[in-house]
């Protein structure tokens, strides 16, 4: 293995990496918004909602959501960029 093909195999790898962290950040702000729009809207209208979700309850709601959408979706991406440059790496 030359050097030029290892140079362009961590090219690859770093832009697989930073595809993925680009993707997970667009899930993280989307799910953000999704999550709490519904969350303070309950805290503020459902009766139980207003006596037993304090803020950081609803600042655990909403930040637990966008992490795990972070996380799955740049660990997705990455994943997916590694099974299709394992294809060309193939030889025939």
């Amino acid at each position: 293995m030359t050097s030029s093909s290892k140079e362009a195999k961590i090219i690859t790898a770093e832009n697989c990496i930073q595809a993925g962290w680009q993707a997970g950040f667009k899930a993280a702000l989307i799910t953000c918004v999704a999550t709490a729009i519904p969350t303070l809207a309950a805290v503020r209208t459902i009766p139980w909602a207003k006596a037993s979700i304090n803020y950081t309850g609803q600042a655990l709601i909403i930040s637990g959501a966008s992490i795990a959408a972070f996380f799955i979706t740049a660990d997705k991406t990455i994943l997916h960029g590694a099974k299709k440059n394992a294809r060309y790496d193939r030889k025939p």
